[in-house]
């Protein structure tokens, strides 16, 4: 016990000045009167903590907001408990506690012991004991060589390719843009007829796209968008006169992992989208595809899509010009013509990569009436898909797509953090 404990900061104020309740009834003594509240909290540092103990111990009553001796104590233990803990002499635990909780004093750890064996030794780091103590002052320190490289720590963060889906989403948002939702196997329905993508197009093919085995079938939506849809293939809408062909309602019910983003473009359209609205999706899609730098059979697209009476072409070549540069820091884009099936005019968006030279990102254009009409939008809509990924390539500064999804500890620890 001797060498557990010391006295705190105030604790020595108090073996130095006398406890508050000490000096209370000192004082109180010595006028040989009443004194008022107001009075005894002038003359009497911390004359709250004195009046509660006084009180207490029977020492003081209070009557009529003036205080009042009642006995002068002949020794008061807690001021000799405080001497001899000073002196390390042993005290009772009893007043040990009483002093811990007013804390008058306090235990010292095993750490402080440790340090304190350390004065006059050199040591290699500063420890929380050593300033705590004030021993800091009595030690040695070894020479800190600046030159010596130290140990690298490798800090947790996100993989820089979910860093650069988070920040393209945040960005989108604080746009305006409203994420679409849709489910990862979709039926051929919403990835090709309700985008006006023929029966028999060769995109539909085995070859050009996944399909389901089991279950390989599942539901159309309500009637009525799919008799427009119907309508639209065989006949036509506005001015249009359809693919001229009988439309089959069963290979339109066909189960697939979604080919582009788009199928939820097309959902968004037939469900009371807000006019003038603007909607976006990053969605993960499957295509059979040639695994190189630039190609992978599964991917990651961005897809858009802004309604509006007002909005036309050269609008949509802005919306693209400002995904490429702001997102990817693209410093060279253009712009290609080029055909899809459910938009028109169309376009392809290229940027230079500095060393792959330009690569496509994705297509874009105004859905065809054929596409709205059926869908219950007569307002102009542009659309576009982007493949994410290469976007990324940009943003991240790689030159090979499979680097995204890279398992390479050394690569993962060098990327900096982009958010």
């Amino acid at each position: 016990m001797i060498a557990k404990y010391r006295l705190t900061e105030e604790g020595k104020g108090y073996l130095k000045e006398g406890l508050p309740e000490k000096n209370l009834v000192k004082l109180l003594s010595y006028l040989k009167k009443p004194v008022t509240l107001e009075e005894a909290n002038k003359k009497i540092k911390n004359f709250h903590i004195a009046l509660k103990w006084a009180i207490e111990k029977g020492w003081v009553k209070k009557e009529d907001k003036k205080l009042i001796l009642v006995k002068i104590p002949k020794k008061i233990e807690e001021q000799e408990a405080l001497e001899k803990i000073a002196k390390e002499e042993e005290v009772s635990e009893s007043l040990l506690n009483i002093l811990i909780q007013r804390k008058l004093v306090e235990k010292i750890s095993a750490e402080v012991e440790k340090t304190k064996k350390l004065v006059g030794k050199e040591v290699l780091h500063l420890t929380p004991e050593l300033i705590k103590t004030g021993l800091w002052k009595k030690v040695k320190f070894k020479p800190y060589n600046v030159e010596a490289v130290g140990k690298k720590i490798y800090a947790g963060k996100r993989h820089p390719y979910n860093q650069f889906l988070i920040l393209i989403r945040q960005k989108l948002v604080e746009l305006g843009f409203k994420e679409m939702k849709g489910p990862t196997i979709e039926t051929e329905f919403w990835n090709f007829d309700a985008l006006y993508q023929a029966q028999d197009h060769p995109s539909r093919d085995w070859a050009m796209t996944y399909q389901l085995k089991k279950p390989k079938f599942g539901k159309l939506p309500e009637k009525r968008i799919v008799e427009n849809v119907r309508k639209a293939h065989e006949v036509g809408v506005s001015r249009s006169i359809g693919w001229q062909y009988r439309w089959d309602p069963r290979k339109a019910m066909q189960l697939m992992p979604r080919a582009h983003g788009t199928c939820l473009s097309a959902r968004t359209l037939a469900y009371e989208p807000e006019i003038p609205g603007k909607y976006f999706a990053i969605v993960r899609c499957y295509r059979p595809d040639v695994i190189d730098a630039m190609h992978a059979i599964e991917f990651n697209q961005l897809e858009g899509i802004a309604i509006d009476e007002s909005l036309n072409f050269r609008n949509l070549l802005g919306i693209l010009e400002m995904l490429a540069k702001e997102i990817a820091e693209a410093k060279e884009v253009r712009f290609i013509p080029d055909y899809y099936p459910f938009t028109e005019c169309s376009t392809q968006l290229s940027c230079k990569h500095p060393q792959l030279g330009w690569i496509e990102l994705g297509g874009a254009g105004m859905f065809r009436e054929e596409v709205t009409y059926p869908l219950g939008i007569k307002a102009p809509v542009l659309a576009w898909g982007l493949g994410i990924d290469r976007l990324a390539m940009f943003k991240i500064g790689i030159d090979d797509i499979r680097n995204l999804f890279s398992r390479d500890l050394e690569w993962l620890r060098s990327q900096k953090v982009i958010l």
